[in-house]
């Protein structure tokens, strides 16, 4: 016989479903929301109502918008000639921390022949509407072999363009050891290296 209510079973499964929530800190989710007061459950309850039914993407940069117009297509404090590509739009909150200035394209996901995703499943027609003012784009994909496709794939389809491309750099992390770098890190660090100046 089981202890736990079905309906607090429900909620432990919903949780179990999130990323990186196993079982027992569902639990522990499940237990905090059960002891929470009604008024505050509710509130969280309707803020991931409001989420998913104001939350949408933009139809130019496809980043997550809320209003009618996408803040960061309107900001006109950055650079329009700077454009950085990224797979999804919580890529875009990762990269804008770092100071980046420029305006933002997401693909929508990568290139990958074996998940029978083609580039013509991908934002690239929305992305060649943009190219007016860019003179470089920044690629921000994952270093794997969907991502370095996808680099590929763009890089190819740019080369006709007068389009400074570039990618971020690759390489041992600040702060670690080289005994504890994979080869493969290793080897972009070596191929990706920079002169001292």
């Amino acid at each position: 016989m089981n202890a736990i209510p079905n309906s607090l079973e429900n909620l432990i499964n919903q949780f179990c479903k999130l990323p990186g929530i196993g079982r027992k800190t569902a639990e522990r989710l499940a237990l905090f929301i059960l002891k929470t007061k009604k008024e505050d459950v509710f509130v969280f309850s309707d803020t991931l109502k409001y989420l998913k039914n104001n939350i949408k993407t933009c139809n130019c940069c496809h980043c997550f918008m809320e209003d009618e117009k996408c803040s960061i297509c309107n900001d006109t404090s950055r650079l329009d000639e700077m454009l950085c590509i990224v797979e999804d739009p919580s890529d875009v909150f990762l990269i804008d921390k770092s100071g980046f200035k420029g305006k933002y394209h997401v693909l929508g996901g990568l290139i990958s022949p074996i998940d029978g995703i083609k580039p013509e499943d991908l934002n690239f027609e929305s992305l060649m509407k943009r190219l007016g003012k860019i003179e470089e784009i920044v690629i921000a994909l994952n270093p794997s072999s969907e991502g370095d496709m996808t680099n590929l794939y763009i890089s190819r389809l740019f080369k006709p363009h007068a389009i400074k491309l570039t990618r971020l750099a690759r390489g041992v992390p600040v702060g670690s050891s080289l005994e504890f770098i994979d080869q493969i890190t290793l080897t972009h660090s070596i191929n990706d290296r920079v002169e001292l100046k």
